[in-house]
């Protein structure tokens, strides 16, 4: 696997405005992928490897039902979408993992994961107003942490450390990876995420490969497909316990069509998985933008068909307004001449 390049070479993707002049642009790349790893459609180098961050958190629940970890702990729909999640810290987030882990035996302070205030601004108020902290629960990835430690308990593994590399939670989602996306799981670069847990990086087009044999599963041994079935249920049946109250993730998982699935990741990386069609997606935006990351895949998602583009969900991303602090329209964020 070559190293990570960002020569600037990719095409633009999304771009600002600001009357009647383009302010600002947002460079990156797109692979959609179908089962087989034929590419649909590439813009950009498609082929360096990059973090996936959170956008590939189905991908690392699958050994949740893989080890039957999911079914002795009778893990919800809801929870199992909570596990696919960068969630919002809201509520009913964090109740939902705090349920899971008392079934477990642990607590939130097995979780490896640092606390940080909710995503969702209103839950944050409520906090700062009441004076108080926020716990690891909160963290965006309190429900995929909670999905490793319910793996583990199932398997009789040690809890403590259960984020290192060599940890048997991490090298079977490693393996589930590389597998389900056709790379040596051995030759994937790793980092340690936000989260603390590893992140393993490879080419975009293996990334959206995998997502089409997320979305498509034929291929897959019966074990595999399942799991990739019920998560994808999971997701669809419940994005805002996948994503929160006003998310683009929810949004587009709402309004699409043919059983779709997005998930957001940090850095500018968005992926897709759509039964109806047997494709996965997955792009990266160079400087790392979320905000052009859902423009550009709302983007995608129109030109596949399975997103309306006059609807309210695709012009919010499409046709993003751009207000001063006085409310005045100012410009837009949209799809530059690539993706239109």
């Amino acid at each position: 696997m070559r190293p990570m390049s960002r020569t600037g070479a990719n095409p633009v993707l999304v771009e600002l405005t600001r009357g009647a002049l383009v302010e600002s642009v947002h460079r990156g790349a797109i692979a959609v992928c179908d089962a087989s790893g034929r590419a649909t459609l590439a813009l950009g180098d498609v082929e360096a490897p990059v973090y996936p961050r959170s956008a590939f958190k189905m991908m690392q629940a699958l050994p949740l039902i893989e080890t039957g970890a999911a079914d002795a702990f009778k893990v919800s729909a809801k929870e199992l979408a909570l596990a696919c999640a960068s969630h919002s810290g809201e509520d009913f987030h964090v109740k939902t993992a705090a349920r899971w882990l008392k079934r477990l035996g642990c607590s939130e302070r097995d979780l490896a994961c640092g606390p940080h205030l909710p995503g969702n601004e209103a839950a944050a108020r409520r906090m700062q107003r009441g004076r108080k902290e926020p716990t690891r629960l909160h963290n965006n990835c309190s429900g995929k942490h909670t999905g490793f430690l319910c793996t583990a308990c199932h398997m009789g593994e040690p809890v403590a450390g259960y984020v290192g590399v060599e940890h048997p939670v991490q090298m079977r989602v490693r393996r589930a990876i590389g597998e389900l996306c056709g790379v040596t799981p051995e030759a994937m670069p790793w980092g340690i995420d936000g989260c603390a847990a590893p992140n393993f990086a490879l080419p975009l087009k293996a990334l959206a490969t995998g997502f089409a044999r997320l979305a498509d599963p034929s291929g897959l041994s019966s074990a595999r497909a399942a799991a990739a079935s019920r998560l994808m249920a999971a997701v669809r049946a419940h994005p805002l316990h996948q994503s929160g109250t006003g998310r683009s993730d929810a949004a587009m998982i709402a309004a699409a069509t043919g059983g779709t699935v997005v998930k957001i990741g940090a850095e500018g990386v968005y992926s897709a998985a759509i039964p109806a069609l047997g494709l996965g997606v997955a792009l990266k935006i160079d400087d790392g933008a979320g905000r052009a990351a859902e423009t550009a895949m709302a983007a995608i998602l129109v030109r596949l068909g399975v997103l309306e583009g006059s609807g309210a969900a695709a012009r919010s991303f499409t046709a993003a307004p751009i207000r001063n602090w006085r409310g005045d329209l100012c410009g837009e964020r949209r799809p530059a001449a690539a993706l239109a």
